[in-house]
């Protein structure tokens, strides 16, 4: 049994590069996959591992500057999600291309798992999903704004262009762990909505503490490792992943003409070259000699 840690915290380093070499050096000394991103706004990412590795990065990451009280989200998986270790030095640790927008300044109300079904209930709230549209497509919650953005720099400009429609409205939003609504609800207060606030932990807190029989959950949830999705109580659910666009799959997605293991998807069978397609299909050829051979591959 793994320990999976999704883990974000803003704070300010003044020299992420000095930070990133000890956190690296722990982290493969425990034997630790995943990734982790280190920007002079503070640390964000997903690592799995032992029990003890998973603590003892924990415990090094809680000493970083301004991090001591920094809160993070556990699940387990019965085989290791990742296939390798990056600790990497990013401009953001969640990429939004608003430089302006500093959730240490100001930010949305928190909501509570607890408390989240009466808000998004209230007629007077408009409730926006602000993941990409691929997590949207197998899991949202009932009644929520699908912005239909391929990636989060999109959704500034969504905001403008569809602004309007909220009106009067009080906004609630929510992603698959919190930092981008961290963000999100800070560009909008920025913006001068009033009333903004965001699901506290993501949409994983909700699934871990809402019982199944209350929640306005619908779906799935989708999740950055090889899981590839999780359900109420962080269960791993049904979907495989697309090695060729990285996009989720199902059974019945499996058995379309435009699906071939690790090189298409009927979703990206017009995004790649011939030339693209043949260098997955070598891809894949040596994963499955690696699997043949009882070794791991780390595209696999």
């Amino acid at each position: 049994m793994y320990i999976v840690a999704a883990l974000y915290h803003f704070t300010r380093f003044d020299a992420p590069e000095e930070l990133r070499a000890p956190l690296l050096g722990l982290c493969e000394a425990q034997g630790i996959k995943g990734s982790l991103l280190l920007a002079r706004e503070g640390i964000n990412g997903t690592i799995a591992g032992s029990r003890t590795g998973i603590d003892a990065v924990l415990s090094h990451i809680r000493n970083l500057p301004g991090c001591a009280a920094f809160e993070w989200k556990e699940s387990t998986a019965t085989e290791m999600p990742f296939g390798r270790l990056k600790v990497r030095l990013k401009r953001e640790i969640v990429t939004m291309g608003v430089p302006e927008t500093d959730p240490l300044k100001i930010v949305g109300t928190y909501v509570a798992p607890e408390e989240w079904n009466e808000l998004i209930s209230a007629p007077d709230v408009a409730v926006i999903d602000t993941r990409n549209d691929y997590e949207v497509a197998i899991g949202t919650f009932k009644g929520a704004v699908d912005p239909q953005t391929e990636s989060f720099r999109q959704f500034p400009q969504w905001w403008e262009e569809n602004k309007h429609r909220f009106h009067n409205k009080r906004i609630a939003m929510f992603c698959t762990g919190g930092i981008r609504c961290e963000k999100s609800t800070a560009f909008l207060k920025d913006q001068g909505v009033e009333e903004v606030y965001h699901l506290k932990g993501g949409i994983l807190k909700y699934l871990e503490e809402m019982p199944q029989e209350s929640s306005l959950w619908q779906g799935e949830c989708f999740v950055f490792d090889e899981r590839v999705s999780v359900g109420h109580g962080l269960k791993q659910g049904p979907y495989g992943l697309c090695r060729a666009c990285r996009r989720p799959i199902s059974d019945e997605d499996r058995r379309h003409p435009h699906f071939e293991e690790g090189v298409s998807c009927h979703q990206c069978m017009g995004e790649h070259s011939d030339e693209d397609r043949a260098r997955f299909r070598e891809r894949q050829h040596q994963i499955a000699l690696a699997k043949a051979r009882g070794e791991s591959h780390l595209a696999g």
